[in-house]
């Protein structure tokens, strides 16, 4: 039997009877209360609970706490019952839920709450504690909750509160469905580059901009302002054929000191027909950069520059600047495509870190189209107008430029760099 501990006023004989009639049994006892609440003692282990004492004059006895429950896995006590208060203001408060067994496959039940005080004409009872939930084993799940009930009286009794979880952790919520969104702004996808993004002409060379709209839905329009022949400068400037003493070419000046602009970049700067809040800038040169005669000569200094004036030309207007690596030339090491383009790769790639604008590697991602189309080696060494086969079919009469077969391919490694990036411009693709 376990020990208890009682707390009683002992106004009559009567209570002192019932005190010790609590002692003799599996759980604690309440004492009789005449002016004040009586509370029972702690059960012992097992499967009893202690019985609530009877209510004095002014408020029912507290039922007494259920027994813990110790062996591993079993359900604990249930909670004590009420005391009864006779003529009190206020019913008795059921008993505690007793607590779930503590090891085990799994935690024990846990314990019922206490039923609810019925004083005669008293308050509302108040609604016994939830049990705690038992805690769970070693692997074990976690104990259920205990119920508690109404109180009864004058009034109805408020619901018991819910048992604790037990340790095992219950399941996420699904995540809600997205709302749905709106419809997207009307943009433009204005494109800047030289012949191997240039719309072209037929049979050859075609350049991926002239492929480039048929991604797209009909939210988005491309404007394709490539150009063959050109590097970043050529692009944007009139550039004489001569160099400056810093390696450069010489860039033509207005009579105000300013620079002479070509006119597809004023077209794009043009405050009421060029790019707008939401629209993209998509550029990719690097590959007549290399030229180390002027006027296409472009040091990788004022490579990564140029670069960084049009995106900020681009930001200041509400548009988005992308930057492109060039396109890789077929060249074959044994049976491997091998990347072409040389420096101005990287440059491309550190303009984009300096000035905080996304690149799409499309170099790498066209060496790796040429590896999985097999193209190398290409019969005779290089493309000509004679070379035949599926290196023949893509390219036109040189390692360089697209035909009408190759270039919607390369569109749409842009599409799918762009898809895979998570990029805004990707909510327009079809």
């Amino acid at each position: 039997m376990a020990t208890l501990r009682l707390r009683v006023t002992w106004p009559t004989a009567a209570t002192f009877a019932a005190a010790l009639l609590g002692i003799a049994l599996a759980g604690g006892c309440g004492g009789d209360g005449e002016t004040t609440t009586g509370t029972g003692g702690a059960g012992a282990a097992g499967d009893a609970a202690g019985t609530g004492g009877t209510g004095g004059a002014s408020a029912g006895g507290k039922g007494g706490n259920a027994g813990t429950n110790a062996d591993a896995g079993m359900p604990a006590g249930a909670g004590g019952g009420p005391g009864p208060g006779t003529a009190g203001t206020a019913a008795g408060s059921g008993g505690a839920g007793g607590s779930g067994g503590t090891a085990g496959n799994g935690g024990g039940t846990a314990g019922a709450g206490g039923g609810a005080g019925g004083g005669a004409s008293g308050g509302a009872g108040r609604g016994g504690s939830g049990g705690g939930a038992g805690r769970g084993g070693a692997g074990g799940g976690a104990g259920a909750a205990g119920n508690g009930n109404g109180g009864r009286g004058g009034a109805s009794g408020g619901a018991g509160a819910g048992g604790r979880g037990g340790a095992a952790a219950g399941a996420g919520g699904r995540g809600g469905a997205g709302g749905a969104g709106g419809a997207l702004p009307q943009i433009t996808v204005w494109l800047a580059g030289d012949s191997t993004v240039a719309d072209g002409s037929a049979p050859c060379p075609i350049g991926w901009g002239a492929s480039f709209q048929a991604q797209f839905g009909s939210r988005a329009t491309v404007v394709n302002d490539a150009i063959a022949g050109r590097s970043v400068r050529t692009w944007l400037y009139s550039v004489e054929s001569t160099m400056d003493s810093t390696g450069e070419c010489v860039l033509d000046k207005n009579a105000d000191g300013t620079l002479v602009l070509q006119a597809r970049w004023q077209a794009m700067l043009n405050a009421t027909s060029g790019m707008k809040t939401g629209d993209f800038l998509l550029i990719q040169f690097g590959i007549n950069d290399s030229d180390s005669t002027c006027p296409r000569h472009v040091g990788i200094d004022a490579f990564k520059a140029s670069y960084g004036m049009m995106a900020q030309a681009a930001t200041d207007r509400g548009a988005h600047p992308i930057f492109i690596t060039p396109t890789s030339s077929i060249s074959c090491s044994g049976n491997n495509a091998v990347a072409t383009r040389g420096a101005f790769v990287p440059a491309t790639k550190d303009a984009g870190t300096q000035y905080g604008v996304p690149v799409l590697d499309l170099n790498a991602a066209t060496v790796a189209l040429y590896n999985q189309m097999k193209f190398c080696p290409v019969p005779g060494g290089d493309v000509s107008a004679s070379t035949t086969g599926a290196v023949g079919d893509f390219f036109c009469d040189d390692h360089t430029h697209f035909s009408a077969t190759g270039a919607p391919q390369v569109a749409a490694l842009v599409a799918q760099a762009i898809r895979s990036q998570g990029l805004p411009l990707a909510g327009y693709l079809k």
